[in-house]
């Protein structure tokens, strides 16, 4: 069963599985035998007029009980334990496994499905845990022990009970052959569900600017009704079992009631066996209810842990290669070429990508080297693969095709970790973390000093702005940056790019909702800030690039030409069609 799968995460907890059942097992063994006492007591004690007797069995009744409650709390604080530790080690798991995926496979699942996965089904397996320790062993051993006991008290009415065992055995597997497929779809549309309310809730802006706020609600609503006919359906099969189990135990104990009535006429069964009969018949339909809601929650959990199970099993596309000796090796490579003016320190080898194995190629057949010290312009219109082209540098990525390599080694055999050290990326969404501007700042390099902070946020023309804040560089910054305007988080995500002081930094149209004065600043600061940084600057605006050293022109994936702004102005058509549509038209032709 696919649940049992995560069941190492229970290892921590043995002794908390072990001795949990173990006093929930004492506490049905006391209950029953509960009705055997009520059955001496009523034979004996009422039947004899013996007081004492009454008041013995009475106070042995009452010592039992609290025996019972006692072996109670502690399995359900073993229940606890475990089943609280097993979710946070499960959704430490998740969380570290998820980290580790590539871009591809998180934008495979989507991010509302793992937040589902992470919280929801988390939650249903730690219920299963719980409910694993407390009943599971319990509620058989009640049926099969108040059966037993039936069958020493009168093994003829005890029949009636056995004739109804595979009625309701035939009545759980309905429910669950019914119901498991249901949770399933319920799961799938629960996802659908959480990533319409997130366009929602992130595009709140665009939705009100557009007065689209009903076709949205409509949206919404549509896929929240879809969600609740599912769970009306897995909610009317479910409630069936509940119904079905009384009407059966019900059915059983009139017969027993019936046929034990003429036993008693005959002699053969005294007033004090029918009540512990009565009794145990009662016990036995109390934990087939219990029974039947257990079916409930491990068919849910079954489908949690399918899900679970199913990301856990996703291998990133993006792994490190090499081993210790192999990373060591390119460290003192790469050291020995960096110094080296020949090796350049980013190189394109006839690299070819695609998002899928069967569709278009996003970037075909791209070569170029780009030197130490070097700004790179990459510009292109929409769709033109300038953001793919960035992102197979820190190895977002692996090229479909061809290699991409740093300091003249391939990134493939690189430790992600120390490759990523040494790029700086800053994205083309500008996100930012709760905290301060300087824990935002520091985020790549905790260990960073005021100075250097104060140097990055100088550089990434953000001083100014941060200077006039009531409390500066301890300013809280709100979830997502939404207490900053654009130009502001844009400038605090490559302050932040800059403190980790990378040898390559890469811009992704990341000064978009700069002014041109702002802009213009920031490129001059970058070439102040470092001789040795090599900058690439990604972005639609011939502005942006075209002080850099050389343009690399995007054109439908393919390099449409390179050169400094004036060389592609006079030989490539694809990067004079762009000025022409930003530039004056006499500064293009000059």
């Amino acid at each position: 069963m696919i649940v049992f799968k995560l069941a190492v995460y229970l290892r921590p907890y043995k002794k908390e599985v072990i001795l949990g059942p173990i006093f929930k097992l004492l506490e049905a063994i006391l209950e029953l035998l509960l009705p055997t006492i009520v059955a001496l007591i009523v034979n004996h004690g009422i039947g004899e007029r013996d007081s004492g007797y009454v008041y013995r069995m009475g106070g042995l009744m009452i010592l039992m009980s609290l025996l019972g409650f006692g072996a109670s709390m502690v399995c359900q604080y073993y229940a606890a334990r475990a089943s609280q530790g097993f979710g946070t080690l499960l959704r430490n798991k998740l969380f570290r496994h998820i980290s580790g995926l590539s871009y591809a496979e998180v934008d495979t699942f989507g991010t509302p499905s793992l937040v589902n996965r992470l919280t929801n089904d988390v939650n249903q397996l730690q219920l299963a845990v719980a409910m694993l320790i407390r009943l599971v062993i319990r509620a058989p051993f009640i049926c099969i022990g108040a059966i037993i006991m039936s069958l020493i008290l009168d093994f003829r009415l005890a029949l009636i009970l056995l004739a109804a065992t595979p009625v309701f055995g035939i009545i759980l597997y309905l429910i669950i052959v019914k119901s498991a497929p249901l949770y399933r779809s319920y799961q799938r549309k629960l996802d659908r569900l959480g990533k319409v309310l997130s366009e929602n809730l992130s595009g709140l802006r665009v939705i009100r600017a557009f007065a689209e706020s009903r076709r949205e609600q409509r949206r919404f609503r549509e896929a929240s009704d879809d969600l609740t006919v599912t769970a009306i359906r897995v909610g009317r099969i479910s409630a069936l079992l509940g119904p079905l189990t009384t009407l059966v135990v019900n059915a059983a104990i009139i017969a027993i009631l019936w046929a034990g009535g003429i036993r008693i006429d005959q002699g053969h069964l005294s007033q004090g066996e029918i009540i512990a009969f009565i009794n145990y018949v009662t016990q036995i339909l109390l934990a087939l209810i219990v029974v039947s809601n257990l079916v409930i929650i491990f068919t849910k959990a079954s489908s949690s842990a399918s899900r679970v199970n199913e990301l856990l099993t996703v291998e990133s596309s993006i792994t490190d290669s090499t081993g210790a000796a192999g990373a060591a090796d390119c460290r003192v490579n790469v050291q020995a070429q960096a110094g080296s003016a020949d090796v350049p320190v980013i190189a394109f080898k006839h690299v070819s990508f695609g998002y899928s194995a069967t569709g278009e190629l996003a970037l075909q057949d791209v070569s170029v080297s780009i030197r130490r010290g070097e700004t790179v312009g990459v510009i292109g219109s929409t769709g033109s693969g300038k953001t793919t082209f960035a992102n197979l540098i820190p190895r977002f990525y692996d090229a479909t095709e061809g290699s991409v390599e740093v300091d003249g080694v391939d990134v493939r055999d690189l430790r992600l970790e120390e490759l990523r050290r040494k790029i700086g990326v800053v994205p083309q969404k500008a996100l930012l973390f709760t905290g301060s501007i300087a824990d935002n700042i520091r985020f790549g390099r905790p260990e960073a000093t005021d100075e250097e902070i104060a140097a990055a946020a100088e550089a990434a023309q953000a001083a100014e702005f941060i200077a006039k804040l009531p409390e500066g560089l301890a300013t809280p910054v709100a979830r997502g940056g939404q207490n900053l305007s654009g130009g502001q988080k844009q400038r605090l995500t490559i302050a932040r790019a800059l403190a980790l002081r990378p040898p390559i930094l890469i811009l992704d149209d990341a000064s978009s909702a700069l002014d041109f004065a702002t802009d213009a600043a920031l490129r001059k600061a970058l070439r102040d800030y470092s001789r040795e940084l090599t900058v690439l600057l990604v972005s639609q605006r011939v502005s942006t690039v075209r002080q850099a050293d050389r343009i690399i022109v995007m054109d439908d994936g393919r390099m449409a030409g390179i050169g400094s702004h004036d060389e592609l102005l006079r030989d490539c058509q694809a990067y004079r069609d762009i000025c022409e549509s930003q530039l004056p038209l006499e500064e293009v032709q000059r």
